[in-house]
């Protein structure tokens, strides 16, 4: 058995809308962060260095070519002429640019007929409520678009510690906003940030559950090159969680968690040499098999708010 056997996944889910699982393109548009240009500051969060998660980054190809690469980089039997893709836009603060040009690249992402979703990635504090009508505007076209929100924590001193840059209350003004209009939010929360417990990942959760939440992706944290984390991690002021306890917990997140939310990750993983540590998050599937596993054992998404 796998995980969709035990968890409302985002790859069930498009099974269920479009009869076979769905596949993201992942596009670089060349955003920045004001957590990066100065607005807010110049390191950036003490965790991120982008390309970690994006081979596209800092190569400067268009949109349409970056579409064109991912369905080559997929097996032949995910880029017939009738497949169906995401439009994920990932890299940095995808809604942090003037209007038009938000527009324009969105819109060169849709404008591939096949491209029947849009995912964007960006931060509470940078999304004006004419980005929100935006999206809105392609959500009556038919588009299933989500908004991702990198919250990671609802513990705002581990917000200051790693830089992030904007507080748990944005956060929910966001949430808020975006319900108001009926867009979908993803929220994005990690395991194992500095100075955090098992208590700090079940409060992060339930906060999220309150404000409001249609999906969530969990992963890791893992120490990349480029990252001010690096740094600390060399100088061995810096732990990594491990395997069994990322996947004891996330289980646990996982099973106190609601069966109509969507789980579009669990996990995550970087390639060497980018990834420092730890080891395990350089293999896709180790994770993923031991939070199977811990579910297997005790119990699948929601089981434990029946126990109560």
């Amino acid at each position: 058995m796998g995980l969709d056997d035990y968890v409302n996944t985002f790859g069930a889910e498009c099974k269920r809308r479009y009869g076979g699982r769905i596949k993201k393109l992942t596009i670089d548009a060349a955003f920045t962060c004001p957590n990066r240009d100065g607005t807010l500051g110049k390191g950036g969060c003490t965790f991120c260095n982008v390309s970690s998660f994006n081979e596209q980054q800092g190569k400067g190809q268009s949109i349409e070519v970056q579409l064109h690469q991912g369905k080559q980089n997929l097996l032949p039997s995910a880029r017939q002429s009738k497949s169906k893709y995401i439009a994920y836009f990932q890299a940095y603060t995808s809604t942090y640019d003037e209007y038009e040009v938000l527009k324009n690249k969105y819109d060169q992402a849709l404008a591939d007929e096949n491209v029947v979703g849009l995912h964007i990635g960006t931060r509470p504090d940078c999304v004006p409520d004419e980005v929100l009508d935006l999206l809105v505007e392609y959500q009556h076209r038919g588009i299933d678009v989500w908004l991702e929100l990198g919250l990671q924590t609802a513990n705002e001193q581990t917000l200051k510690r790693i830089n992030r840059g904007h507080s748990i209350a944005q956060y929910q003004d966001t949430v808020e906003r975006a319900h108001q209009r009926g867009l979908k939010v993803c929220t994005h929360l990690i395991l194992g940030l500095p100075g955090e417990s098992e208590a700090d990942y079940m409060n992060s959760l339930n906060y999220v559950l309150k404000v409001g939440v249609e999906g969530l992706k969990v992963h890791p944290l893992h120490i990349v090159e480029g990252s001010t984390m690096a740094k600390q991690w060399r100088y061995g002021s810096l732990d990594t969680i491990s395997k069994q306890d990322y996947a004891t917990n996330v289980a646990k997140l996982i099973r106190h968690t609601p069966s109509d939310v969507i789980f579009h990750r669990v996990t995550a993983y970087a390639k060497k040499p980018m990834l420092l540590a730890p080891d395990w998050c350089a293999f896709r599937w180790e994770g993923l098999v031991a939070i199977v596993d811990q579910l297997r054992e005790f119990g699948g998404q929601g089981s434990a708010l029946f126990e109560r």
